[in-house]
């Protein structure tokens, strides 16, 4: 009896071991889930609605690219410009602007920023010169 165990443990084990790959843990969870959706549709209407969609691609490949010939060309340079003159106003006004008082304070705390930096380097070029003065000089 303990010979018939040990044969069908391992098929067992198969059944519990983690699934290695992430195609394999989808497919797993999907057959844990329910089969209906929010919208309606079922996991496996879509799984087929997208084997389908596969199978058109491949009448495509190898096809060479179309031709522009007898298409029209873009907009000219002028109308280009001035659609692009209308993006950047579109996109200036979603820009939230700073109150004075915010503007101030940032205006401040760049400058103080500003001259802790030129201070420190100040302080490090000064020490650096005296260093080299004393080794070289």
């Amino acid at each position: 009896m303990s010979e018939g165990r040990e044969l069908d443990q391992p098929e067992e084990r198969e059944g519990a071991v983690r699934p290695s790959t992430a195609a394999a843990r989808r497919e797993r969870r999907a057959s844990s889930r329910p089969a209906a959706r929010k919208d309606g549709s079922s996991a496996e209407s879509k799984k087929s609605a997208v084997k389908s969609d596969d199978s058109g691609d491949d009448a495509k490949k190898g096809r060479p690219t179309k031709a522009r010939d007898g298409q029209e060309k873009g907009p000219s340079l002028i109308g280009r410009f001035f659609r692009y003159i209308r993006e950047v106003i579109g996109e200036l006004r979603k820009v939230i602007w700073p109150t004075r008082k915010q503007l101030v304070t940032y205006t401040g705390v760049v400058l103080v920023f500003v001259v802790v930096m030129v201070a420190l380097v100040w302080a490090l070029d000064l020490g650096f010169g005296a260093a080299v003065f004393e080794l070289f000089g």
